[in-house]
This record gives structure tokens, C-alpha cells and sequence, in this order.
């Protein structure tokens, strides 16, 4: 018997032995620098989706890790414009790779590439197929030339905003939505009405789907060499197959991938050679390493209160509060870091998580950090309200932003149970209310006291913005009363103080710092980017990994056997490198 178990001992010990001299042969081999050709051609597969944030939990970074962050495409175009090594950029994509700020901001990325003198195309096997296809049209437009497959279609055609009406169904089952909100424009009432939208709603929205569209066709018109009224003309009449958008001049070429890398070898040089940009950014892509250190922080998703979470099913992080202000703090206290540029792609959340991570950022200007806001896809209610004690706002023409407003209330569901022969009851103690029970209505008293509580929360988010955007708040409250607004029109009515996306962030914190246009900039990521196995070396990973190899015990011997080893390999750098009352209700245009 000793002898089995010595065997065995043998047998794991050898494969933990394999396991560690296959780690370091792995991480040789891919992180030995490795010369870039002479000439190169940029490729890259949009199609695979690009994310917002650097994974930080140690699942995302795992099943993320080959995924390139929109960063990482903006800055690896930034630096390739200027490398004399490449000579041409190749971009492979049948749809949008997120919401309209992120093509926004590929598109602006791809134009100063452009403007460098070398040929750009995008090929797509479609532009959506028997579906819109706006926003990856849209980027396409920024090229030198676009091609598709002779069976794919252009999805260019008018934008529509779709939602479901539940009113009738919560009638059917007996459950009473009992909600309200501050004030008209805040539509996130919407969904529980019987008969259609409301026509303050109606009216916010066709304006927001106006404005999508001008960006749109001002885009398209520009790049394609068209005018507006004739791209409103073909948006009209789409969608196209591939000879009707041939013919229109919304396309150059018909063809498949092989013939899209040919006509870039025609034009960029037959000796190139190409290169994926993850194989680009990894060498030598990165734009923003030089000069002062400004700290680089992303808030993106739902906000709510503690820790932010990772979602392996939808591939999604949350907006943790506790850790995105944790970041904050950090970059604060480090006495390198002399500027913060913080990332917001978030519809809101939490009111009171949002105001933790507003008064973080206040802190750090108290403490003469200047703080410049980069806004995504979507900037709104309380993703609006943590952007607002800052320097500067940068948004996208396109970013859904504003929602200053409040809605609340609950369910009232006692009937859909008595249905199923289902009774509650209630014991109480210090007196009696209803004013959280999902089982009975408000009482007179109760909904008076939830009026108050909405009017609070109103007051205070138009104060809040009043007081970080110099405003009157008279002046807040006509362009608040919960009304969504895209990032041209917010600019018009002093919520933004500039259009553009990364790029032109960095440029307004280097005029924050005094710094010439041209002058470096060192953005750096808080927290740092970790390697999965850097992760595993810190404690909260190191229990969750520990309790599944070692049924439960989170000290687990084959970690402490495994970690020396990993901890040199570290140093020697072979492995380095809730739904809330401010939630923007899901008010779509979908940029695919």
C-alpha cells in the first residue's frame, strides 16, 4: 500500500515537474522578442470582437486573453502610421465589433493611419446579413477601398429603435408595476405600458435616432465621396446586395479574403509579409509608453455597489464601486501618477455606488490630479453622474450620454400568487409598512415618502451636475429630466466638453499638464495588467484556484510547492507582461 501511494506521489510530483518546465518552454517562446520583417501588413479579424476593458479577474483573462482591447487597436494604429515597417493595414469585418463608440473609435483610429499615406482596406463577407449592417458600414467608409464577398448584402438602411410593451401581459397575471420617475424623458417606465410610448419618450427618441443618423451620413458621405442628401437617399432605399452597392459606389471590389490580401500586396508591395495586430501590439505596438505617467482606469458596465464581477456567459464585467474607486485611490496615492484618465462605458447603476466613485475622482483632483473622462458607447445617468467632477469630458459623436434622472418602484405581485393558491403573511415588530414588500401596494403615507425619496436623488444628481460642470442648475434641470442625449448633441448643451474618443483624451490631458501636442505620454493601466500567472501568485485567485485542486483547502500543498517556482519566473521575466435607480434604461440602436 505505502508503495501505491509513494508511486502516485511520484507520478503527481513528476507531472507538477512537466507542468513547470513546460511553462518556462512556453513563455520562452513566446515572449523572446522576435524582429518584425522589413514590410508588414497589419491584419485585423473585427469579427473575433475587440474589448472595452483589460481583463482584470483571472476567468476573464483566461478565456479573453487573445482578444485585443479597443486600446490596444488605437494605439497600435497611432504607432504603425509613423513605423516605416508597415506599409499597409488590412481589416477583416462582416459586423460591428461593439456599439457606435466603439466604431467611432476604430473609425477615427483608421483615418489618422490613413492620413499617413498608407493603403487601408476592409473586406467583409457581408455587411449584415438579412440584417442592418450601419455601424460596420460605417467604419468601412473610412477606408481606401472596401470590398465584399459577391454573395454578401450592405446593410445600410434607416435606423430603428424597438421595444416591447409588458402592460398587458402583467395584467393578464395579476401584477401591478408600481413605479415612478423624475422626470418625463426617463423611459425606463416604458416597457411596463400598455400602449406604446409615451410621447415625451417618442420624441427623445426619434431626436437621439436623428442624430445617430446625421453622424452616419456625414461619415459615409465624407468617406465615400458622396453627398449627404444622396447617402440619405441610398439609407432610404437599403438594403443592398453586393452588385446593387458596386453600382451605387458603396463598395469598390467583389471578392473573397484571398483576393482582398492580393489587392493589398498590389498595393502595399508583393515582399510584405503580413502581421496580425495581437502579434503587432505584443513586439512593438504601443504608442503611449513614454513620458509622464498618467493612470488609465476603465469604469465600464452596470454600476453597483462592492466588487466588480466578471460574467463568463455574456463576457461582461460589472461596475464595482469598491474596486473601481479602490483603483482610483491607487493611482491617487502613487506619486508617479500625474494625471487620470478615466474610461467610462457604463448606462449607470447604483445611485449611491456612482456617487462613491464621483467623490473618488473629486478627491483626486483636491489632491491636484487632473482628471480627463473618456466616454464609450454609452456614458449615461449614473455613468454620467461619476463623470461629472472631472476636467474634461471627451465623448464620441455617437455616445449615449445625459439620462439625468431617477426612476424607481417595485412590483406589487400578491394577486399572481393567490392565482397558485400561494398566501403571505407578515409578522412584524416597531411598527407597520409595505414599503418594500413585493406583495402589497403603498400605502397612502408610503407613497408620499417614495415621492420624497425620488425628488432627493433628482436634486441632488442635478446639484452634483451643476456643481462639476459650472452650470447653473436651472440649466441642468431643461437638459436633465432623465433625457438621453448623443454625444454631439450634449456638447451643444455644455454636458461634454469635447467630441472624439482615445486619442483626443490623451490630448486633452496633455494640455492639462501644460505638455506640447507631440509631447510623449505614458498611459498605464490601474491596476496593472497581470499575466494569469501573476494572478495566480495573488491570494484571491490563489484560493479560488487552490479549493479546486485541492478539494476545499485553499493553501493547498501543490500550490505552495508550485509557487517559488512561479515566483522566479516572475522576477526573471520570463511571464511578465445591479440594476439601479440611475441605470439608463436599454435604449438600443444597434451599430451592428
Amino acid at each position: 500500500m505505502k508503495r501505491a501511494i509513494i508511486a502516485i506521489l511520484a507520478a503527481l510530483g513528476g507531472l507538477v515537474i512537466l507542468g513547470i518546465l513546460f511553462i518556462f518552454a512556453m513563455s520562452w517562446a513566446l515572449l523572446s522578442p522576435t524582429p518584425l520583417p522589413s514590410q508588414v501588413v497589419l491584419e485585423i479579424d473585427l469579427d473575433e470582437g475587440l474589448l472595452e476593458a483589460p481583463p482584470h479577474d483571472p476567468l476573464a483573462l483566461a478565456l479573453e486573453r487573445r482578444r485585443l482591447q479597443t486600446r490596444q487597436v488605437v494605439e497600435g494604429l497611432e504607432r504603425a502610421a509613423g513605423d516605416q515597417r508597415v506599409v499597409g493595414l488590412l481589416v477583416r469585418g462582416s459586423s460591428a465589433p461593439g456599439g457606435w463608440g466603439t466604431v467611432a473609435e476604430l473609425r477615427e483610429a483608421v483615418e489618422r493611419f490613413r492620413a499617413s499615406g498608407k493603403p487601408t482596406l476592409l473586406f467583409g463577407e457581408t455587411f449584415g446579413e438579412m440584417s442592418s449592417g450601419q455601424g460596420i458600414y460605417y467604419l468601412a467608409s473610412a477606408f481606401d477601398e472596401v470590398m465584399i464577398q459577391p454573395s454578401g448584402d450592405v446593410g445600410l438602411m434607416p435606423l430603428t429603435l424597438e421595444m416591447p410593451f409588458l402592460g398587458g401581459m402583467l395584467e393578464k397575471l395579476d401584477v401591478e408595476p408600481r413605479f415612478d420617475r423624475r422626470w418625463e424623458y426617463k423611459d425606463g417606465m416604458e416597457p411596463f405600458r400598455t400602449d406604446g410610448f409615451s410621447d415625451p419618450v417618442r420624441e427623445s427618441s426619434r431626436e437621439l435616432l436623428e442624430s445617430v443618423l446625421n453622424t452616419l451620413v456625414e461619415g459615409v458621405a465624407d468617406g465615400r465621396s458622396l453627398s449627404p442628401d444622396s447617402v440619405r437617399s441610398l439609407v432610404a432605399q437599403g438594403p443592398f446586395m453586393a452588385r446593387e452597392a458596386e453600382a451605387a459606389g458603396l463598395v469598390d471590389h467583389l471578392g473573397y479574403l484571398d483576393d482582398a490580401r492580393d489587392l493589398m500586396a498590389a498595393s502595399a508591395g508583393e515582399d510584405s509579409e503580413r502581421l496580425s495586430m495581437l502579434r503587432y501590439v505584443e513586439r512593438d505596438g504601443r504608442a503611449w509608453n513614454r513620458g509622464p505617467r498618467v493612470a488609465l482606469i476603465y469604469g465600464s458596465g452596470g454600476i453597483m455597489r462592492g466588487r466588480s464581477q466578471y460574467d463568463p456567459l455574456s463576457g461582461g464585467s460589472s461596475f464595482g464601486a469598491t474596486t473601481v474607486a479602490g483603483h482610483i485611490r491607487q493611482a491617487v496615492e502613487d506619486d508617479r501618477v500625474q494625471a487620470i484618465l478615466f474610461r467610462v462605458d457604463s448606462p449607470g447603476g447604483s445611485y449611491v455606488a456612482s456617487d462613491v466613485v464621483r467623490a473618488e475622482l473629486a478627491r483626486a483632483r483636491e489632491a491636484g490630479k487632473p482628471v480627463v473622462i473618456s466616454m464609450g458607447n454609452v456614458a449615461a445617468s449614473g455613468g454620467y453622474l461619476v463623470s461629472v467632477d472631472s476636467d474634461r469630458i471627451v465623448a464620441h459623436p455617437t455616445t449615449f450620454t445625459g439620462s439625468i434622472g431617477v426612476v424607481a418602484g417595485k412590483f406589487v405581485t400578491r394577486e399572481l400568487w393567490s392565482r397558485f393558491g400561494i398566501e403571505w403573511e407578515r409578522i412584524e415588530a416597531g411598527g407597520e409598512s409595505t414599503l418594500y414588500s413585493a406583495f402589497d401596494d403603498f400605502s397612502e403615507e408610503e407613497w408620499e415618502r417614495f415621492q420624497d425619496f425620488l425628488d432627493r436623488v433628482y436634486g441632488e444628481f442635478v446639484e452634483l451636475v451643476a456643481q462639476g460642470r459650472g452650470m447653473d442648475v436651472q440649466a441642468v434641470d431643461e437638459v436633465a429630466r432623465g433625457r438621453v442625449w448623443t454625444g454631439a448633441d450634449a456638447l451643444e448643451r455644455g454636458l461634454v466638453d469635447e467630441l472624439g474618443g482615445f486619442a483626443t483624451a490623451v490630448g486633452a490631458v496633455r494640455e492639462e499638464l501644460g505638455l506640447g501636442e507631440d509631447d510623449p505620454i505614458h498611459l498605464a493601466s490601474y491596476p496593472p495588467e497581470r499575466t494569469l500567472v501573476q494572478l495566480i501568485m495573488e491570494d484571491g485567485w490563489r484560493v479560488g484556484l487552490g479549493r479546486t485542486l485541492t478539494g476545499g483547502r485553499a493553501d493547498g500543498e501543490l500550490l505552495r510547492a508550485l509557487r517559488p517556482f512561479l515566483a522566479q519566473a516572475v522576477a526573471v521575466g520570463l511571464l511578465g507582461d445591479d440594476d439601479g435607480a440611475l441605470r439608463m434604461p436599454p435604449v438600443e440602436v444597434p451599430a451592428r
